[in-house]
């Protein structure tokens, strides 16, 4: 390795790897591995274990419930992280020839892929975004539970079950109208979500539930290049080519849970929303099947509200 590659390689980058109870976390500086208990007392002893050394970066992956306390843990200290796709991490993995899986093992990957390809770090969410993204959760659980039900009620025939399943229903509904409740009033008592929520539901097509979608899972609107916004969001086309041969571009990876949320308003938009109707007739016109100008609508819906968050003024329908 050449001397600026090891270099490279000598910055305090951490591999956390996360599980229920343990986080197994690897320093690629010196190599000194530790483990410490997930919950507020190993994240503290944790805290004062990088604070031995300047950190440029903490690389884990989402595990659900497990990794928020830490993530709250780092952002709290100022330590920055970058979180990994576990996919992406295989890959990196498979790519250097690490087949063997261990937990300590995983958090020394961790470390070498975040300094070998850099990773960019994330600036932490206010408890605020923490609370709403967790408020969000668990609203779409309960739409899942909705959904189930509402198939299972179509091959019920007891009528206690029937019944049982109806109640079932019921409760869904009042949950997620309170959940809707309650993140609309912490929206509302926040001066900068609440203009922020303004301006993107001013656009047509926008309910206020893609709204939420779009402030929660992606704070960073506003702030982004466009190009930046629609790769963030899974939306910006890869293009596939290879000496003469040239493939079709697709989409993939990105934020899944944000290009769900942008679907049904591309639908909505194309239908109220006059200057991206026009854009979506124009894709017909020139021939490109429907699947993918929704997609080109969805990737303009997320790069205007982009624009209009970054200008801080809500939609208006351009002149004729």
């Amino acid at each position: 390795m050449t001397s600026r590659g090891t270099e490279k390689m000598k910055n305090d980058t951490i591999g956390v790897d996360v599980s229920k109870d343990h986080l197994d976390v690897h320093r690629l500086a010196d190599g000194a591995s530790q483990r410490f208990a997930n919950d507020k007392r190993g994240h503290k002893v944790l805290i004062k274990w990088l604070a031995q050394t300047p950190v440029e970066r903490v690389v884990f992956e989402p595990t659900g419930p497990y990794h928020r306390a830490l993530e709250r843990a780092l952002g709290a200290a100022d330590i920055p992280f970058a979180k990994v796709n576990p996919r992406q991490a295989r890959r990196f993995a498979e790519a250097t020839g690490k087949l063997a899986k261990t937990d300590r093992l995983d958090a020394a990957m961790l470390a070498r892929m975040g300094a070998v390809l850099e990773l960019e770090t994330r600036p932490a969410r206010s408890e605020v975004l923490l609370e709403l993204k967790e408020l969000r959760l668990a609203r779409e659980a309960l739409v899942k539970d909705r959904t189930a039900a509402r198939n299972r009620a179509k091959a019920l025939t007891m009528s206690l079950l029937k019944r049982h399943n109806t109640q079932r229903l019921e409760q869904i509904e009042r949950q997620i109208v309170a959940i809707e409740a309650a993140i609309t009033q912490i929206i509302k008592a926040d001066a900068d979500l609440a203009e922020r929520f303004a301006i993107v539901t001013s656009i047509p097509g926008i309910s206020k539930i893609t709204a939420f979608a779009l402030l929660i899972e992606m704070p960073e609107l506003g702030s982004l290049e466009p190009g930046q916004a629609a790769s963030l969001a899974g939306l910006a086309p890869i293009a596939r080519q290879s000496g003469r041969w040239t493939g079709r571009a697709f989409i993939r990876g990105g934020r899944a849970n944000l290009r769900q949320a942008l679907y049904m308003p591309a639908l909505v938009a194309i239908r109220f929303n006059p200057d991206l109707k026009a854009k979506y007739d124009q894709f017909l016109a020139a021939g490109k099947p429907a699947k993918i100008a929704i997609t080109a609508i969805m990737r303009k819906l997320i790069v205007l509200a982009n624009a209009l968050l970054g200008e801080g003024r809500k939609w208006q329908l351009k002149s004729p």
